[in-house]
C-alpha cells in the first residue's frame, strides 16, 4: 500500500460542503504533527501555519498560501413521501448518469440506494425523476432514520491497483493528500510563512478559499485540485492532460487566468524536482484558484492539478505517482522558485 493510498483512506471521513467537521478533524490530526499552528475559521476552513525562521534583521518573510478544498459533493433530502421514499437535491455538481442504483451514506450511518422513475424514458431523466430508497415502508419509519435537510455522500469501495487509486471523492481528498505530503517533506526551517489551508464549501461556489485568503492576505497563493483528462476512448473534447504523466500546471480554466510568473515558477520547480509537468487548460469548471486570485486587492495565483478520470462519480481514478510528484514539485517551489 502506498503512502498516498494510506492517507486517502484516512481522509475518507464524511464531509459534504457545509458539513466538513469530520474530515477537518481527520486532517488536523495529521497536520498538527508537522506545523506550528492549526486553527479553524468561522466558515470552517482549516488553516495550518508553518512559521518562517528568519533572523530578526532580515524582516518578515512572505506569506505563501496553499489551498486544497476538503469538502465533497453530495445530496440533501428535500421531501419524504408516504411510502418512505426520499426526494433530494444536489449539493455541488452531480451528473444524473452517475447516480443510478448507487449507494449513499448519511452522517448517522444510514444508507440508501438512488434509483429512478422507470416510466420516464432514461434519456429524459432529470434530477426530479430520481429518488432515494432507504428501505423504509412509510414516512414515519423513514423519519426515524433521516430528516429533511440531512446530507448524504457516495458510499463506494476504494482500491489501489497497478499504481492507480480508485474511489469516491478523490476530488479533492487527493489534493489534501498532496498538501499533507508536502508539509511532511519540508525541512524544519523555511524562509517564508507557509499556510496550508484546507478549504470549505468549494463545491458550492469557492466560498471558503476567498474568506481564508482575505484573512491571511498572502503574497502568493496556489490551489491544488483535480483536473479532467483527455486520455479516454472517444473523449468528448480534446484535453492535454493524461493519467500518470505527471502533475498539471494550470494555465487557465473557466474561472481564472493563472498568473504567468507563478505558472513559470511551478514549471521551474518541476525541472528541479525531475518531475514531468503537464499544462492544463480546463474548458469547463473552476477551482479555488479564482477565489484566491480575486481576494483583497488581488493575489498572484496559480494551481497544480492531479489528472483524474470520472470526476464527480463514485469511482474517480488517479495515478499514485502524479500525487507523489505534485508534492515533490511543491516542495521544490517553496524552497527554490517561488
Amino acid at each position: 500500500m502506498s503512502k498516498v493510498f494510506e492517507l486517502y483512506q484516512t481522509l475518507s471521513a464524511f464531509g459534504p460542503s457545509g458539513r466538513e467537521e469530520d474530515i477537518r478533524e481527520a486532517i488536523a490530526g495529521i497536520a498538527s504533527d508537522y506545523l506550528d499552528e492549526v486553527t479553524t475559521d468561522a466558515l470552517g476552513n482549516l488553516i495550518c501555519r508553518k512559521k518562517a525562521s528568519r533572523p530578526e534583521e532580515a524582516g518578515p518573510g512572505r506569506k505563501i498560501m496553499f489551498a486544497a478544498h476538503m469538502d465533497s459533493i453530495g445530496i440533501v433530502v428535500t421531501y419524504i413521501d408516504d411510502n418512505g421514499f426520499l426526494r433530494f437535491s444536489n449539493v455541488g455538481g452531480l451528473f444524473r448518469g452517475d447516480l443510478i442504483n448507487i449507494q449513499v451514506r448519511f452522517a448517522n450511518g444510514t444508507r440508501g440506494v438512488i434509483s429512478y422513475e422507470e416510466k420516464t424514458p432514461f434519456k429524459d431523466l432529470q434530477m426530479n425523476n430520481l429518488f432515494l430508497d432507504i428501505g423504509a415502508s412509510s414516512r414515519e419509519e423513514a423519519e426515524q432514520m433521516v430528516q429533511v435537510g440531512d446530507f448524504a455522500v457516495f458510499e463506494a469501495p476504494s482500491f489501489e491497483q497497478n499504481g492507480v487509486i480508485c474511489g469516491p471523492y478523490l476530488d479533492n481528498r487527493i489534493g489534501c493528500v498532496t498538501l499533507l505530503l508536502t508539509m511532511m517533506s519540508l525541512p524544519e526551517t523555511v524562509a517564508d510563512d507557509l499556510y496550508f489551508v484546507f478549504t470549505a464549501q468549494e463545491e458550492v461556489g469557492l466560498r471558503g478559499a476567498g474568506t481564508a485568503a482575505f484573512s491571511i492576505q498572502p503574497d502568493i497563493a496556489i490551489a491544488v485540485d483535480v483536473t479532467d483528462t483527455g486520455d479516454l476512448p472517444e473523449h468528448k473534447y480534446p484535453m492535454a492532460c493524461f493519467l500518470g504523466k505527471g502533475p498539471a500546471v494550470k494555465v487557465m480554466d473557466h474561472s481564472v487566468l493563472c498568473t504567468p510568473k507563478i505558472r513559470s515558477a511551478l514549471e521551474e520547480a518541476g525541472l528541479l524536482a525531475a518531475v514531468p509537468v503537464q499544462r492544463e487548460i480546463m474548458q469547463f469548471g473552476g477551482t479555488d484558484t479564482a477565489a484566491l486570485q480575486r481576494s483583497g486587492t488581488g493575489v498572484p495565483a496559480g494551481a497544480i492539478s492531479i489528472p483524474t478520470r470520472y470526476i464527480h462519480s463514485p469511482s474517480e481514478m488517479c495515478a499514485v505517482r502524479d500525487v507523489e510528484q505534485a508534492a515533490a514539485l511543491l516542495t521544490q517551489a517553496v524552497l527554490h522558485t517561488l
